[in-house]
């Protein structure tokens, strides 16, 4: 019998043998009221109990949509069949903010987290240095089928550094489910009506800059009323882009201080406010730039693979994606990512350790990146080919070029608080791109802020 159906059977018999007892039996107990949405966690009940002999995993991620809850619970059913001694129950996170990450560490600390789930690349060291995830190298390198190598090389140093000798490739808290770029996402009826040159047709003839950008952002611009050249959105993504391609950086080399006061750091900074304040093309900054992108107002909107399912669906115009204009330093983007890790408590380490590597198998990730919204954290050939035939957008290629022209790998601070450290930077950056302070007063102060944050 189907391990899913033998409880409730079980039941019903044990039942009817007590009622033709003539027994009495307690009243079952009340149903609990239903917890309040706070947007946090979509709870799912632990309804079916593990077959005997199996034990019970739950696993989390943070899902944007529905879609996603959808494909996440196809895949946890498919591995709930295919796991030997393993009963899976899949809870789809909520809060695309640090709140997903805080109401992690509060379950975590009352001992309810789940055994297996995502966090995003910025918070691992967090996570590890405050003991609430599992260092899983001895399971790892107990598996004959697991290579680091098998996944982009800049996740796999973060989520193989050890803290007490500073050395990558000695831990392991996590494998990558998935990884991601920027592009610039193109209203192309609005480029036509402008008569701007097609960014796509610049990118291929090696002539795609901050030069040729701001002349389509302008161009499409001057269409007028409710028109904008170009929108981004307010957080560290989108602005640290301009600043490493200017060949500045958040922090120095080993990330062990703030780097926002160095002259490449200052001239990417300069250039996004020259953007919004002397050329005045762009969805003002702070407010969300999507919606105008979705109703068509916005020629050139920058946002992650993420943003491809919701463009699917809402876009009523011709739309592509290009790769990022090249920098003074040269060509620049992000690697995202985010890891499965292990709650530091399981009852269950080696079936956890199990889950993770289904949970990050080439077919496994497939399933999740025909969703759009994510590209596979493997390197292989295979994978690669895959992603490109998940359409549209048509030029897909624009986000794989991205992982592979000179990215900055998104990743956490071992030697010091990157919470505290985007708390100080994103007001301060906020301020200058909105007119509020000059460049040169960013300057003087920032460095001596954000210093506070790291631990030497």
């Amino acid at each position: 019998m189907n391990k899913k159906l033998w409880y409730p059977v079980l039941l019903l018999i044990l039942a009817l043998a007590l009622a033709a007892c003539g027994g009495d039996s307690p009243a079952p107990p009340a149903a609990e009221p239903a917890a309040p949405d706070t947007g946090a966690v979509v709870e799912q009940p632990a309804e079916e109990p593990a077959a005997e002999g199996d034990v019970l995993l739950r696993w989390r991620t943070r899902p944007d949509n529905q879609a996603e809850i959808d494909v996440y619970q196809a895949i946890s059913d498919k591995l709930d069949v295919e796991l030997p001694g393993i009963d899976l129950i899949y809870e789809p996170g909520g809060s695309e903010t640090a709140a997903y990450q805080d109401v992690l560490k509060t379950e975590l600390a009352a001992g309810t987290a789940p055994d297996v789930f995502w966090i995003p690349g910025t918070d691992i060291a967090d996570f590890a240095q405050r003991g609430l995830i599992l260092d899983m190298r001895s399971l790892a390198d107990a598996s004959p089928g697991h290579n680091d190598g098998d996944f982009y090389p800049g996740p796999m140093f973060h989520l193989t550094y050890n803290p007490a000798t500073g050395n990558s490739g000695e831990a392991l808290w996590g494998l990558p489910r998935d990884v991601s770029a920027f592009a610039l996402y193109l209203n192309l009826d609005l480029i036509d009506e402008a008569g701007a040159p097609d960014p796509r047709e610049l990118a291929a003839a090696g002539n795609w800059n901050w030069d040729t950008f701001l002349e389509v952002a302008i161009a499409v611009d001057a269409l007028g009323g409710d028109i904008f050249g170009y929108g981004q959105n307010a957080w560290w993504g989108p602005y640290g882009y301009w600043l490493n391609a200017a060949g500045g950086s958040f922090f120095n080399e080993d990330r062990t201080a703030c780097a926002l006061d160095t002259p490449g750091s200052l001239a990417g900074l300069e250039f996004q406010q020259r953007i919004y304040q002397e050329f005045d093309v762009a969805v003002p900054y702070g407010e969300d730039s999507e919606p105008p992108f979705m109703a068509g107002n916005v020629g050139m909107f920058q946002n992650g693979r993420w943003a491809t399912p919701g463009v699917r669906a809402s876009a009523n115009f011709n739309w592509d994606v290009v790769e990022l204009p090249e920098g003074p330093a040269g060509p620049s983007n992000w690697l995202f990512w985010g890891a499965y890790v292990v709650n530091a408590n399981t009852e269950y380490p080696e079936q956890a350790w199990t889950l993770v590597q289904a949970l990050t198998t080439a077919d496994t990730q497939r399933a999740v990146s025909e969703l759009g919204a994510n590209i596979p954290s493997r390197v292989s050939q295979e994978a690669l080919d895959a992603f490109l035939t998940f359409t549209p957008p048509a030029n897909n290629q624009a986000f794989l070029n991205g992982l592979a022209n000179n990215p900055t790998t998104e990743g956490p601070l071992w030697e010091g608080n990157w919470p505290e450290f985007d708390a100080i930077m994103g007001p301060a950056v906020q301020a200058v791109l909105t007119g509020q302070q000059t460049v040169d007063q960013f300057a003087a102060s920032i460095c001596d802020e954000a210093n506070r944050t790291f631990t030497r």
